[in-house]
């Protein structure tokens, strides 16, 4: 055979044109903006249907120099299957980027298989692993296979992800002989993804990571000399988010000595690489000792040279102050769009005297700066925590001429009454009353929807949180208010919504009726509240949404045909409502219990708690706590959507979300190093038994508690059991489960400190940390239970992602929560607890846990128990709950109405 003919064991793949890597080939450029997790144009062009926009987002990569386009479609809000068909179908069409593979990248296979049966020439699915198994891995192979895809295989198992060289070694080398053995791969076809993990963390384990996946990268080669390595470059200087100078240096020199050890390609941003010769000296030599470890203070160097950049940043804008130079309008506006309140006192002052009257100045520079702010909102170049900040700007601006205001609009109301003019007949703004219901103390997202409505001229009446229906109406008339609102956050504020309305109704009121909170939905509003009111029912999906929706119910012209439009959508809603609940299928109860999940108690070994009975924890070290905060919901809270750290690197909003982030910081450091929050918790463990239905009995010192758990019934596929908490506790009275309350105490004083100054950015900090922290006391005292105060994990070591990603053995279902709706189980777990003693929580007459940062929960051991969403239950069920736990099937009815059919 000729030289000519011979195939040469490379990796090829291909789109229209091939893609032939070569031992030449250099380091392979794999584009990574068609993502939604990691763009948020393009997530949001794919959510509103516009593909052949979001093809230009792949085009511009294709531009960029990416030699391969990854495409991933993983998004609570997305059916990721159709995203991925629709967008690679599209794709498929247009020349200029087809040309090039694609990499199919998502967790769920399913979407990856949906993918693979859209794309032409040979492509890259990424990823596949080993950890939920080999028989999963095998049959994943298989089928990647069959369509001639190559694979990228992370470094995985059931025990988790690799962090040691030695783990990532082995776990590639098994993959590898399973997948050329086993099923049949060619070595050519096998990349392997070891795992980036940030550096300089300040955390000394951390600190080989680099060196260990570089050195990593060299033994798989030499030992699978065919195989290719790739890995998310970003992933290695996430502890610099936020200064992409160092950022694109460390991942220059990264990249420098991982390619001369052998790594083929990566995911990265082609267009952010800089020219490793390039870098300037100092910097070069800083990265080059924290990558490859090259000496102990290697961390701390780079992190105080990265302080000089930033602080070189932060010099030069201070002294650019040629805005102080502009008419005092100018100076408000820039002001308030940039939330400067260095120079608000002075340039109010300077205003006022200028300007005839003071509600002048707020009328009109004022005003006019904050139209600005509303317009970059609305078009989404401004962000929420800017928002806040520019009302933090307002109300300094406000509070200095309201004494002003008041003495003038005395003595003109004066004038009035002595010509005969009644007082309420003198106009003002237009009125907006908010409340969080009966029963509730969560009130953040009200706050924010306040702030948003402030800054756009809105006067806002707040009422607080745990307001009566009653208080809420009165007030409307008695201020004769132009808008209600109303939030909630937990379950039974649904039916206390629903409530007001038909009260607001029998009161033939007129005002239209605003619903938010996260409880809510645009669904539960169209079904269970705008029927029971005429004048108007709209559901505000968070406080971006809420100044259009206000507008236009306060613009006479174009209000009927608003609320017109609603109510047809909403007429719609329901009827596609019923017509679901209709076709839902549920079986019988007596056929759920009987495919409950089972296991094999007889050779279950229960682990007897360390602690027995009730251990109390007081004053927890805040330290200690922050270490456990996971960060995408605080972003989720701002109205920042979006995966942490990917956030801070995002194309729309990553510079806005790295400034709050590093406020967050700061403020933690001040929470922390000042004893701001007092964190107050309890843990008890007790022996328990399930009956093999739906009940466990805990046997306390002071006699038996029976707790009651729900059940699924909707009908599923052959062999998927119906599962319920008590499946997860044995029947064989050997075994234990245990229960935690957790609060944060004294964030209120700093809440009320910063309004008092009019701080509504730093307000609102204070209250979405506090929540934070309370999160991350439960989950730094889940840790301490599985290793220590129950001891059944006594050897676990997890990462900070793997805690986020909840990859431990062990659940702590909450009451109120989707795997055990029934708020009134609560009663019993503070009672087991003496809670409101030791943790000092309260439950409101609604079950809702005061101070608002709590947390409580049952704590499950078995290796095998699980998250679940109850679904819908039937009056079977409910029936038989009612009876178990001594309630008539109204009182049911009330508490679990939520899932009932």
């Amino acid at each position: 055979m000729s030289e000519q003919t011979i195939i040469k064991p490379y990796l090829k793949l291909s789109g229209l044109e091939p893609l032939t890597i070569r031992p030449e080939s250099n380091f392979i450029n794999v584009g990574e903006r068609t993502n939604v997790t990691g763009s948020k144009k393009f997530a949001r062009l794919v959510r509103e249907n516009k593909y052949e926009e979001a093809l230009s987002v792949a085009r511009q990569q294709v531009e960029n120099g990416a030699q391969v386009l990854d495409v991933n479609m993983d998004d609570a809000l997305l059916d990721g299957v159709k995203a991925m068909t629709t967008f690679l179908n599209l794709l498929q069409a247009e020349p200029d980027i087809a040309k090039i593979p694609i990499m199919i990248d998502s967790s769920k296979f399913e979407i990856i298989e949906a993918g693979l049966k859209c794309v032409q020439g040979k492509c890259i699915v990424n990823s596949i692993s080993m950890k939920e198994g080999e028989a999963k891995f095998i049959e994943q192979a298989f089928i990647c296979q069959a369509y001639g895809a190559a694979v990228v295989v992370m470094a995985f198992d059931e025990q988790g992800q690799a962090d040691t060289l030695e783990r990532r070694i082995t776990i590639c080398e098994k993959a590898y002989k399973i997948l050329t053995e086993q099923v049949g791969f060619e070595p050519q076809d096998i990349i392997f993804d070891p795992n980036i993990f940030a550096i300089a963390t300040g955390i000394e384990e951390h600190n080989n990571y680099a060196v260990d996946f570089i050195e990593a990268t060299r033994i798989i080669k030499q030992k699978m000399p065919l195989v290719k390595v790739s890995g998310g470059v970003s992933n290695v200087s996430f502890s610099f988010r936020g200064n992409d100078h160092v950022r694109e240096a460390i991942h220059a020199v990264f990249l420098y000595h991982a390619i001369r050890a052998g790594m083929d390609m990566g995911i990265v941003n082609a267009g952010q690489l800089v020219v490793y010769d390039e870098i300037e000296p100092q910097l070069k030599e800083l990265c080059e000792d924290v990558i490859l470890n090259r000496r102990p203070d290697a961390t701390e160097r780079l992190v105080n040279f990265a302080e000089t950049v930033k602080a070189k940043g932060k010099e030069g804008e201070a002294r650019d102050e040629s805005w102080r130079n502009s008419s005092v309008e100018e100076r408000l506006k820039h002001a308030l769009v940039n939330g400067i309140t260095d120079y608000i006192d002075a340039d109010t002052e300077e205003a006022r005297i200028k300007y005839p009257k003071p509600l002048d100045v707020i009328e009109g520079p004022l005003m006019a700066g904050m139209d600005v702010v509303g317009d970059l909102f609305g078009s989404g170049k401004m962000f929420l925590p800017q928002v806040v900040k520019s009302a933090r700007v307002m109300k300094k601006s406000v509070a200095i001429l309201t004494p002003y205001i008041e003495a003038e609009k005395e003595e003109r109301l004066k004038a009035h009454l002595a010509a005969g003019t009644k007082a309420d007949e003198v106009a003002g703004a237009a009125k907006v009353l908010m409340a969080t219901v009966k029963g509730d103390v969560h009130d953040i997202g009200k706050n924010i929807v306040g702030v948003v409505l402030g800054c756009n001229g809105y006067e806002v009446i707040d009422l607080g949180v745990m307001v009566p229906a009653d208080k809420i109406l009165e007030t409307a008339q008695k201020e004769n208010v132009d808008i209600i609102g109303l939030s909630g956050l937990i379950t039974p504020s649904l039916d206390e919504m629903v409530h007001v309305a038909r009260e607001m109704k029998r009161r033939n009121m007129k005002q239209p009726l605003l619903i938010g909170g996260a409880t809510t939905s645009r669904t539960h509003t169209a079904v269970k509240i705008a029927p029971e009111y005429d004048n108007g029912v709209v559901y505000v999906l968070d406080a971006s949404r809420s100044v259009t929706v206000v507008s236009n119910l306060l613009n006479k012209e174009g209000k009927e045909g608003f609320l017109q439009q609603t109510g047809t959508e909403y007429n719609a809603l329901r009827e596609q409502f019923l017509n679901k609940q209709k076709a839902k299928v549920l079986i019988p109860y007596e056929q759920a219990v009987a495919s409950k999940e089972t296991f094999d108690w007889e050779s279950y070994q229960p682990v007897k708690p360390q602690v027995d009975g009730v251990k109390v924890l007081r004053n927890y070290d805040l330290a200690s706590i922050a270490r456990y905060i996971d960060w995408g919901p605080f972003f989720i809270g701002w109205e920042m959507p979006g995966r942490f750290p990917e956030v801070l690197n995002d194309e729309k909003f990553g510079k806005e979300a790295t400034r709050l982030y590093n406020d967050a910081m700061k403020m933690v450091d001040r929470i922390v190093a000042e004893n701001w929050f007092i964190a107050n918790g309890v843990i008890g463990f007790w022996p328990a038994t399930s009956n093999n239905r739906d009940s466990i009995t805990v046997q306390t010192d002071k006699g038996t508690v029976q707790l009651e758990s729900l059940r699924q019934q909707s009908k599923k596929a052959a062999g998927q059991p119906s599962y319920s908490l008590a499946d997860f506790i044995s029947p064989k009275g050997d075994d234990y489960m245990g229960a935690f309350a957790v609060s944060i105490h004294g964030a209120r004083e700093h809440i009320d400190r910063f309004a008092s100054q009019h701080d509504e950015y730093n307000k609102i900090l204070v209250q979405i940390l506090a929540d934070r922290f309370v999160e991350a006391f439960a989950e730094c005292l889940h840790e301490q239970v599985r290793k220590e105060y129950w001891g059944y994990e006594k050897n676990e070591s997890l990462t900070s992602e793997q805690l986020i990603k909840e990859q431990y053995k062990g659940i702590r279902p909450a009451p109120g929560y989707p795997a055990c709706p029934d708020h009134t189980e609560k009663w019993k777990l503070f009672d087991l607890l003496n809670a409101t003693e030791n943790a000092g929580i309260t439950l409101t007459e609604s079950l809702a846990m005061d101070p608002p940062a709590s947390v409580c929960g049952w704590y499950f051991a078995h290796p095998s128990s699980h998250y679940f969403g109850l679904g819908k239950i039937g009056r079977d069920q409910l029936e038989d709950y009612a009876s178990r736990k001594g309630l008539s099937i109204e009182e049911a009815e009330r508490w679990l109405r939520p899932v009932l059919e």
